[in-house]
């Protein structure tokens, strides 16, 4: 079977959150099973683009509206990530140094979308399913369905899945004009609540659609940022498919990033190095229990309530916790977090920023992961995190709910129901004191090390979606 995955981001290439992880992992483990799965997406000017060898596979043009644009298509030569990696060149538009951000987001991603389509209608076979991932892609499902130059396309089965129902690429219908011609009658399926929708339209237009956890699925049925009608509609359709993780990437007891890998045998020696590591590097106190965030500094994780959360954790506690966080997003949360730096030196750090290596340090050396996440459709931080023998402390809500379970109901994390300072901060005090029973702690960790959630059953899953 020859699967198409077409997003915005793949790891190593380009990521700004779960996405990428994803879209990284899931077709090389596709490719495991005897598939052929490959990813396009856009040729962003990353240092992966710089450093890597490619061919150039395609060159034409296409049309955005009144204007044209060129386009060029690489491949990666030596298939160093386990499948057929496509990167589309559109100049001016896609090579940029950020994957998102700019005023004409809607413009670069219609045109990449253009342009994947306009490539794969030339093809002379046709691939058994077009795969593709949030409000990015998601105009490819109606364009092959409905667009009169994508014919070709029109019983290629779509599939779409939902990451983050919050963002959907809304767009005016003074912008029509961009997507090629299709019978006007069906601009119906383009619209939401007055404006073109790009993944109100893949709801309504892909084959079948998967979100990133059962029970992200349910939620979406009462809280999609007014898109819960129309999933509602299409329940019958849509599945929930957990997440894995890539354990050829996050593997303890091979990661080269760590001061000194974990294995289940080793956990309390090896974490206990690592610790003592990283908090010379970012002057803590390796005897005290690790409490740390990894992730974008938004509403949607709870970061705002960051600040006053360790605030008061670290004042409570009086010199007996340690704190460091890593990540980066909205600038007054990062400035509030940079500010307790000040306040309590000694006991609390902060990398403002992206950096996927000390991500891996963190992981391996920590005691604690904080997600006091307000939405979560899967969550792959925690899965880390179970890995590398860090105890997940999470809100019980999408994938959160589907991959951790309390230590009170006999399970190896903490929970707790909401996002707020007093429901945290009462899951770092029981965090706390769990910390001071040394046995149970190595019992847990133990026991939550061994849990897979590898891609293999997920990467079989979506298979099996795709044969419906």
């Amino acid at each position: 079977m020859e699967i198409i995955h077409v997003s915005a981001e793949c790891y190593p290439i380009a990521k700004v959150g779960g996405l990428g992880d994803v879209v990284g992992a899931l077709p090389k483990y596709q490719n495991k099973l005897g598939h052929f799965a490959k990813v396009v997406m856009p040729a962003y000017e990353t240092r992966f683009m710089r450093e890597n060898e490619f061919e150039v596979v395609y060159d034409g043009w296409g049309k955005l509206g009144f204007q044209n644009f060129t386009v060029r298509i690489f491949r990666e030569k030596t298939n160093k990530l386990g499948f057929d990696l496509f990167l589309v060149h559109i100049a001016g538009l896609t090579d940029r140094p950020q994957v998102y951000g700019y005023p004409d987001d809607t413009e670069r991603f219609l045109a990449f979308q253009i342009a994947v389509l306009d490539w794969m209608a030339q093809w002379e076979h046709l691939p058994e399913v077009v795969h593709c991932h949030d409000h990015h892609t998601g105009l490819i499902p109606f364009m092959m369905s409905n667009c009169i130059n994508y014919r070709k396309l029109s019983l290629v089965p779509s599939v779409l899945t939902i990451h983050n129902a919050q963002y959907q690429g809304q767009f005016g219908w003074d912008k029509l004009h961009y997507i090629p011609a299709f019978d006007a009658w069906r601009s119906g399926q383009l619209d939401w609540k007055g404006a073109i929708n790009p993944l109100a339209a893949a709801i309504k237009c892909a084959w079948r659609i998967t979100t990133v956890s059962p029970s992200y699925l349910d939620e979406i049925s009462y809280q999609a940022n007014g898109l819960e009608t129309l999933l509602a509609q299409e329940r019958g359709k849509s599945t929930g498919i957990l997440n894995g993780i890539d354990n050829e990437v996050w593997d303890p007891a091979q990661d080269q990033l760590l001061h000194k890998n974990i294995t289940i045998k080793t956990v309390e020696s090896a974490k206990k190095a690592n610790k003592a590591a990283i908090c010379s590097v970012f002057n803590l106190n390796p005897e005290n229990p690790l409490f740390t965030f990894i992730g974008r500094l938004v509403g949607e994780k709870g970061a705002d309530l960051l600040p006053e959360i360790f605030y008061n954790a670290l004042h409570q506690a009086n010199g007996k916790i340690s704190v460091l966080v890593l990540g980066s997003g909205d600038p007054q949360v990062e400035g509030r977090l940079a500010q307790l730096k000040e306040i309590f030196p000694g006991h609390y750090n902060a990398y403002i920023g992206y950096n996927e290596a000390l991500s891996h340090q963190i992981y391996g050396s920590a005691d604690f992961l904080l997600m006091p996440s307000r939405v979560e459709p899967c969550g792959l931080n925690q899965l880390y995190a179970l890995r590398y023998g860090t105890i997940p402390i999470v809100r019980r809500i999408g994938g959160l709910k589907d991959t951790v379970i309390d230590i009170g109901d006999g399970g190896f994390g903490i929970c707790h129901d909401q996002t707020s300072v007093w429901d945290v901060g009462h899951a770092l005090g029981r965090a706390y004191d769990l910390y001071q029973d040394k046995k149970r702690v190595k019992e847990i960790r133990k026991t939550m090390m061994q849990i897979d959630h590898s891609w293999d059953k997920a990467a079989q899953e979506y298979i099996n979606l795709y044969q419906i």
